[in-house]
């Protein structure tokens, strides 16, 4: 007899993060929580949820439902620790595989990348697709005071297209001259959530998708797939009135098309039916992926099992959403070749 475990669907999950102790004393080295708030939301029990990399990490994901995280590192990642990247990469890199070897049922991962050096970034990708089997890389917003289309910043992409694998653009604090104009004079501790999690940090995110497109990366890059969270980072919802941008963006395709042929979205952890619709709506159901931002977004109580039961697909979608649309991402390409 089939056990109801067995009858349902694998859930995976995109989009789940963890820490290094090398990494945050990283951050701690520069002073980084000087000029980014995000890295005080890094702490306490979300910090411990973060480092752990084994049991505790297993329990919660069977308590939500869900089978294998895709870990990624946290924002603001490596970008802002110049050439001590390079090897906290290699660190953070090497660090996950052991955990994934330990563990393959469960977790799989993005790349780290050094990215203020794109070259070493761009050999750091190779090795963990080509050596570590990892299934992309995660990139947290501009790098220094360079956006993502900075031209400088083209190997890595470059690289990730010649290996078929995709790139997870996540979100980071604006730069400081933003948040001074935008997200600051109300009081502090309000200026520095406006400028992360309450909007700023989705903000960045879907500029620099933006950014990428109108840079005419995908018509270089033409089977370059990127991924946004948090369903679109919000340029979905404004997908309409970036029709208007047709008429001067001077690109091969309208934008709507590169949004249904280089983007897939994810849920971030934010279960909402009505935005799953909107997503289906631009993009298509064979282009959402299920993520709970682990551990930002964790609730007890079995939550992303039943979204996933409750949130309106027909079965084969739900079951392209559960796992599919990830298999078909991430199941081939040239990274597989000698």
């Amino acid at each position: 007899m089939v056990s109801r475990k067995e009858q349902r669907p694998k859930l995976i999950g995109v989009e789940e993060h963890y820490l290094t102790t090398d990494v945050r004393d990283g951050w701690e080295t520069i002073g980084l929580a000087v000029s980014d708030p995000s890295v005080a939301v890094h702490s306490g029990e979300v910090e411990r949820r973060l480092l752990d990399l084994a049991d505790e990490r297993i329990a919660l994901m069977d308590e939500t439902g869900l089978d294998v995280q895709v870990l990624s590192l946290t924002t603001p990642a490596l970008h802002d620790l110049g050439h001590q990247a390079v090897d906290l990469a290699r660190r953070a890199n090497d660090a996950v595989a052991a955990a994934i070897a330990r563990r393959p049922d469960r977790f799989q991962a993005l790349a780290t990348l050094p990215v203020g050096d794109p070259d070493a970034a761009a050999l750091e990708l190779d090795r963990c697709i080509r050596t570590l089997s990892f299934k992309g890389a995660m990139l947290c917003g501009r790098v220094g005071d360079r956006n993502l289309d900075h031209p400088d910043l083209a190997p890595f992409f470059d690289k990730a297209a010649a290996l078929g694998v995709p790139i997870l653009l996540h979100p980071r604090t604006p730069a400081m001259g933003v948040r001074a104009a935008y997200y600051s004079g109300i009081k502090p501790q309000v200026d520095a959530a406006l400028a992360t999690y309450g909007i700023g940090w989705h903000y960045d995110a879907g500029i620099q998708f933006l950014r990428l497109l109108l840079s005419g990366l995908f018509d270089r890059l033409p089977d370059l797939q990127l991924i946004l969270g948090h369903w679109g980072e919000l340029v979905l919802f404004y997908a309409e009135r970036l029709k208007v941008m047709d008429r001067v963006s001077g690109l091969a395709h309208p934008i709507a098309t590169y949004l249904r042929r280089n983007l897939y979205v994810t849920a971030s952890g934010l279960f909402s039916p009505d935005y799953l619709e909107r997503a289906v709506a631009i993009v298509g159901s064979d282009r959402l992926l299920f993520s709970t931002d682990y551990p930002y977004q964790y609730r007890s109580g079995g939550d992303a099992r039943r979204f996933l039961a409750e949130c309106g697909l027909i079965e084969a979608e739900k079951m392209a959403f559960a796992h599919g649309n990830w298999h078909r991402l991430t199941g081939g390409g040239a990274h597989l070749a000698g």
